[in-house]
């Protein structure tokens, strides 16, 4: 990235502002809503995918680790103050209610368990399928992948899945799709939203992403790869800001109506990943 213009700074550093919002604000989308503007900018895979991958692994920490920590004291001083009371069976029925409801994991460590095991083996096989692909065929399917979620974004008809082996399908898919570009959350969520309390979704696909991302970054310190280390010192702080104005988001989406929001999203979406195809299309 050494070779830009100040404009192209200043729109990667909107762009990783955006990528922030979007992954603390939704519990995904960091590389899949800020790839196509990135390439746009500069078409390099390779430079943004590293910055993204370390970005998604201070923040999805940085987020659920206090809570998970807070979570377990309030459980804790709970537990303490049942023993304070009275022991009478209504007292301790209705304190282990109020524990149970109000300071539950906000992770599903079961279903996570459950997808990683399903998921690891075809992101192992994208992690390898990005490092042979020319950067131009990797930029293509990326687009087309994002234009495809846009569109279901816009029909406001996401991906479901009624059926376990169309669950186990569409995670294998998403996991190859994220060893490739990072780009699979849709397919997995669409698998875990259906299986995942909303109020847990979040944290428990912030995990799930913590630990594929370090895969792909060992795989990436392996083979050699420039993990743009000295970017971190102004995109952080960019990813920051969104990040801080993601968390604040975060709850009033799981109280309001997403649905226009999400179209809105698409549209902006599949108009830039219609400029990137035909940009690789023509050469331009």
């Amino acid at each position: 990235m050494s070779d830009l213009t100040l404009l192209q700074y200043i729109l990667i550093a909107i762009v990783f502002m955006w990528s922030g919002f979007v992954r603390s604000g939704l519990g995904f989308g960091g590389a899949v809503l800020s790839l196509p503007f990135l390439l746009l900018i500069d078409n390099q895979p390779l430079v943004y995918l590293p910055l993204i991958a370390m970005h998604l692994l201070v923040f999805s920490s940085a987020t659920v680790v206090p809570r998970f920590i807070k979570n377990k004291l309030m459980q804790k001083q709970q537990r303490a103050n049942e023993l304070s009371v009275e022991s009478s069976s209504e007292k301790s029925e209705l304190i282990a209610n109020t524990v149970n409801k109000n300071h539950e994991s906000t992770v599903d460590w079961a279903y996570f368990k459950y997808a990683f095991s399903i998921i690891i083996i075809p992101k192992l096989i994208g992690v390898f399928g990005l490092l042979t692909l020319p950067t131009e065929v990797m930029s293509m399917i990326i687009f087309v992948i994002v234009s495809f979620y846009a569109v279901t974004y816009i029909l406001n008809k996401p991906f479901t899945s009624n059926s376990k082996w169309l669950d186990i399908l569409f995670l294998m898919l998403g996991g190859y799709i994220s060893g490739t570009s990072l780009i699979g959350a849709p397919l997995i969520i669409a698998v875990m939203a259906n299986h995942v309390n909303k109020y847990q979704l979040r944290d428990t696909l912030f995990v799930l992403w913590f630990v594929l991302v370090v895969i792909k970054m060992s795989m990436f310190v392996y083979l050699g790869i420039d993990l743009q280390l000295i970017h971190h010192l102004w995109l952080l702080p960019c990813a920051a800001v969104g990040h801080f104005i993601g968390l604040y988001f975060h709850q009033r989406l799981l109280e309001g109506e997403q649905s226009t929001f999400y179209r809105l999203l698409g549209s902006l979406l599949l108009v830039v990943s219609c400029i990137g195809l035909y940009q690789l299309l023509t050469g331009a």
